[in-house]
């Protein structure tokens, strides 16, 4: 009978310890039900509901692998890779949404269309910073198109509202260009905005030189964002690499000269010369002069020879 129990119970999951003890306390007579009630009583749990309890120390190991663990940055590392290389966005919503309506109209078509062209790009950290008063119902004289947009964009946390308030039915309006300077600083990206922030680059010389080297223009054409492909002018980054945190150089091309053997530019020439690869590249006056200056030191050398004795 002793045993039967043991075994009924054991196939249950119940150590035997626990077990032994449970009968010894009750009698070996005494009852499944009771038995059972008394193991619970005394905290003892099956193994297999032990075993669900402890985290499992097994790893799963790709198929085709030998290692048997996996490095924590599997999930996700080259998408963070990516979107890590590129700079944050801040979008001044007001001068993009001023410049696609004409300078008449707050066209919330501009600001979506800016937020869809670095979306395009890859670009992940994205902000847009518009007044609050642009929530109300638009007026005559502040006339918005497509507002549906900014509570879409606001739902998507990409847009944000600068503070406003009315104080005895005048609005007082919160500076957006200070966020915008400010946030765009903080995180090192880039200003998208045709405002040049003159007053706030008398503020503070530091925003002054980020005002200067990370604002990026644009332009409205037919309905579609362009910004400029060299952001600091001709002899300045490209347009990827101005916005992306590890710019790449190019890869410095060489040109056969036009003139081949005939060029007497010598080093001064820009172009590539194949015949003469590890030859110091002299012009034609240069080498003349070197070789005039040869023999006229010899001369001279000579000289001091027959007058020392």
């Amino acid at each position: 009978m002793h045993q039967s129990k043991l075994d009924f119970f054991c196939k249950l999951g119940y150590g035997k310890q626990d077990i032994c003890k449970v009968l010894e306390n009750l009698g070996q007579e005494a009852l499944e039900d009771d038995v059972l009630k008394e193991l619970i009583r005394m905290g003892s749990k099956p193994q297999a509901l032990e075993n669900q309890a402890q985290p499992s120390q097994l790893k799963l190991v790709a198929r085709g692998s030998c290692s048997t663990t996996l490095p924590l940055k599997g999930l996700g590392e080259d998408e963070s890779d990516a979107s890590s290389s590129l700079r944050p966005i801040v979008i001044d919503g007001s001068n993009v949404a001023m410049s696609h309506g004409n300078k008449e109209v707050f066209s919330c078509w501009g600001i979506q269309l800016a937020v869809d062209w670095f979306r395009e790009r890859g670009h992940t950290y994205i902000k847009v910073f518009v007044p609050l008063w642009r929530k109300e119902p638009p007026r005559q004289d502040s006339p918005i198109a497509d507002q549906h947009i900014l509570e879409e964009l606001e739902k998507q946390s990409i847009l944000v509202y600068t503070p406003s308030r009315k104080v005895k039915g005048k609005r007082v309006v919160c500076y957006d260009d200070r966020y915008i300077v400010k946030v765009a600083y903080e995180k090192d990206g880039v200003i998208v905005s045709n405002d040049h922030y003159r007053d706030l680059q008398n503020e503070n010389p530091e925003w002054k030189w980020f005002i200067e080297q990370r604002l990026l223009m644009y332009s409205f054409v037919s309905n579609r964002f362009m910004p400029p492909d060299d952001p600091l002018g001709r002899h300045g980054p490209t347009l990827s690499n101005f916005l992306s945190k590890k710019p790449v150089l190019p890869e410095k091309k060489w040109h056969p000269c036009p003139y081949g053997k005939k060029c007497t530019y010598g080093n001064k020439c820009k172009f590539y010369h194949p015949e003469r690869p590890h030859q110091a590249q002299l012009s034609v006056a240069d080498e003349l002069r070197a070789k005039t200056k040869v023999p006229s030191a010899l001369g001279k050398e000579k000289e001091r020879c027959q007058c020392s004795p």
